[in-house]
């Protein structure tokens, strides 16, 4: 079968090559990386000298150039998801960056540190939870997707067949992906989630899998990657399909997620919400319909759920949404505005009932993928709701738990493993597997894009709103609010090189890593800071008079005082920002 890679590789090591030998049983090829050229060239076992140093690695994530030259990147850990249809789903845990170079010795002391940056950020998105891959499976593709294809896709490789929006390495792997003959050492690597389990209601075993897929078009973090781009790629666009396999029969239900499609940005400075900008000069229209056209080709009909408060700061979102589905006049496309703080407020987590009945009837039309033990599809998926908040993450991931479980209702009973007239949510056993790994996936989706774990997921573990549940989201939330104001750069920068936004030119007589900080961004924290402490100091060692102390406190205060608010109205100053981006990219 031409649509595998191979499972079993060893890597060896000598100062000119690397030699990666497939171990399958019956193969015989030998993968072969000259050092000093970058030649790729296919060879036999034969060919492997015996002075070589030999490792066992579990898979080729890709190649990358930086200032020191080539690097190869391997898999050096993986972990069992479980299987997929008798195919085996694996987890990449760790992984190992190998230099072409044998030396350092031509670099100059600012190249150095900038390669050992550039090493950093690679290393900061290979440790960044969720990369899934198989050897004889595509990920990348829905059930209904792979049930209308060619028999000459059948035979394409693993990497020529995947859908490259969720190829997260496909940058890494161009060289590889340009020459056929060594695409069963090429692996398409997800990045998102992925959970299966075996459950049983009713004394009937069924397979119940969750997987995410996330878009490497537009990817990025939180604040600084929003909207759409030119070419119509959503922010945070996320496919989730939902699937049950019982007796042979597959069934599977598919949602998206993606950020509101006109172009807005919202940089942070310092503030705990950026006031979103949406861009006054661009065509809206151009990348609005581009996103939509390329939507309707994938899924066809959209019904949009957008979940953003309808006053304050967001509320220009939501008419901006509104007025562009109207504009398009497109019938293809439905639109149902939903304000989820206003309906849930005071804990009323009991409304969202409010939503599912609006979109019943649509849901209902939209239906499910089935197909039966013979192979024979019974009916096909029209559609999928495309749901988003903010972020595209805590309110979304609630709202997609609650139509997947309605989609999830009907799909079992269909197959029968549920009665007629029997609740989904009664079966406390499963209710618990699903709640949890809707709320895994929703921490998931959260730590790939705004660096913490999910808000509102005591809600969708357990069904109800509580105490602890908020406590927990305060703290999540005051680590998001560091992480986008200063370390989020830095990040961006990571998967801008990591997914080839950004190449390394190391013949750059100006490296975009030297741009030097303002002096204001180093000296007005180290003033605040300082006169904050004389306060303090002054207060604990009060002189003989209350009047010269309270003067000197007052001064010290005033100075502090001060200076932070000089800090915050300069905000935008003070953030990390990403410094290898194009600007057009993240604006």
């Amino acid at each position: 079968m031409a649509a595998t890679t191979y499972e079993l590789l060893k890597l060896h090591i000598t100062p000119e090559k690397f030699y990666v030998e497939a171990c399958d049983d019956g193969a015989d090829d030998v993968l072969i990386i000259d050092r000093v050229s970058t030649e790729v060239t296919l060879s036999v076992k034969k060919d492997i000298p015996p002075s070589a140093v030999t490792r066992p690695i579990f898979g080729i994530l890709g190649t990358i150039h930086l200032v020191a030259g080539n690097y190869l990147i391997v898999i050096t850990k993986k972990i069992k998801i479980g299987e997929f249809f008798n195919h085996v789903i694996w987890k990449a845990t760790d992984f190992d960056i190998l230099s072409y170079k044998k030396t350092m010795l031509h670099l100059t002391d600012i190249q150095l540190q900038d390669n050992k940056t550039f090493l950093a950020m690679i290393n900061h998105v290979l440790n960044v939870d969720g990369y899934y891959f198989s050897t004889t499976y595509d990920l990348t593709h829905t059930l209904q997707r792979l049930s209308n294809t060619s028999p000459e896709f059948q035979e394409m490789s693993l990497l020529e067949r995947a859908d490259q929006r969720f190829v997260w390495n496909g940058h890494l792997l161009r060289e590889l992906s340009a020459q056929p003959e060594v695409h069963r050492f090429a692996l398409p690597v997800l990045h998102g989630f992925i959970t299966m389990h075996s459950c049983s209601v009713n004394g009937k075993y069924f397979d119940w899998i969750l997987i995410s897929r996330r878009s490497c078009f537009r990817a990025g973090v939180r604040y600084y990657v929003r909207g759409i781009d030119s070419e119509g790629h959503a922010a945070n666009f996320v496919e989730t399909e939902q699937i049950v396999h019982y007796n042979g029969s597959k069934a599977s239900f598919v949602q998206t997620r993606g950020s509101i499609p006109v172009f807005w940005s919202q940089r942070p400075n310092l503030k705990y919400k950026p006031r979103p900008q949406i861009n006054k000069v661009a065509n809206h229209m151009d990348g609005f319909q581009r996103h939509f056209d390329s939507q309707v080709i994938i899924y066809g009909k959209q019904i949009i759920i957008n979940l953003v408060n309808q006053k304050g700061s967001e509320k220009p979102l939501e008419q901006a949404f509104a007025t562009m589905v109207s504009s398009l006049a497109n019938g293809m496309i439905r639109y149902v505005a939903f304000d989820f703080h206003k309906e849930c407020k005071h804990m009323r987590w009991d409304r969202l009932n409010i939503l599912l009945d609006r979109v019943a009837e649509m849901q209902d039309e939209l239906s499910y993928f089935l197909v039966d033990s013979t192979g024979k599809v019974v009916t096909n998926q029209e559609g999928v709701f495309r749901s988003n908040c903010m972020d595209c993450l805590d309110r979304t991931n609630v709202i997609q738990s609650l139509l997947a479980r309605r989609s999830l209702q009907a799909q079992l009973q269909r197959l029968g493993v549920l009665h007629v007239g029997q609740k989904l949510e009664e079966q406390d056993e499963f209710e618990k597997i699903y709640k949890n790994a809707w709320a895994d996936n929703a921490n998931a989706c959260a730590k790939q894009y705004a660096g913490t774990g999910a808000l509102k997921t005591d809600f969708t573990r357990t069904g109800k709103r509580t105490q602890l549940g908020l406590f927990k989201d305060g703290w999540n939330s005051l680590v998001r609010y560091y992480k986008n104001n200063f370390s989020d750069g830095f990040r961006q920068d990571a998967i801008d090189l990591f997914l080839g936004n950004y190449s390394v030119d190391e013949l750059e007589s100006h490296s975009p890593l030297s741009v030097p900080r303002d002096l204001k961004f180093l000296a007005l924290p180290i003033i605040m800071v300082v006169a904050f402490s004389m306060c303090i100091i002054c207060l604990l060692m009060a002189g003989d008079t209350w009047t010269e102390t309270l003067a000197y406190v007052l001064f010290w205060g005033v100075a502090s005082v001060g200076t932070f608010f000089i800090i915050l109205y300069n905000g935008k100053d003070f953030v990390d920002a990403p410094r290898l981006v194009q600007k057009e990219k993240i604006d």
